[in-house]
């Protein structure tokens, strides 16, 4: 079975560390979930502007800076990831506290270098 993993801040621009990711985990049989602020896609992966109802969650890494994650707060912690990765730029006390309270380990790197080393 497919990992489900959740890219928040997903980009259509292939310049960016996101575009990048998806990009990475899907080589690496994840099943990748994107949402980001526009519509487009990553070779064949829809970017959802609207986060669906995900069960099953491996993991969500984050590519968007802590004043926009807490619109998604609920989101996050209701999906009951496994963990919440959080890319350079993108770290967050308020959400790393949150999730200890609801038992998510929290992870502070690069999703990409992560991937590199068959730690993700």
């Amino acid at each position: 079975m497919n990992k489900n993993v959740i890219v928040l801040g997903a980009s259509p621009d292939s310049s960016r560390y996101s575009y990048k990711a998806v990009k990475k985990l899907v080589a690496n049989n994840f099943n990748v979930i994107a949402i980001g602020s526009r519509e487009g896609t990553i070779e064949d992966i829809k970017i959802l502007t609207s986060p669906p109802d995900t069960e099953n969650v491996y993991g969500i890494t984050l590519y968007i800076g802590a004043p926009i994650q807490k619109k998604y707060y609920d989101y996050i912690i209701n999906s009951k990831p496994g963990f919440i990765f959080f890319n350079p730029g993108t770290e967050n006390s308020e959400l790393m506290e949150l999730a200890a309270k609801n038992n998510i380990k929290t992870i502070e790197g690069c999703t990409l270098v992560a991937l590199s080393y068959g730690r993700f």
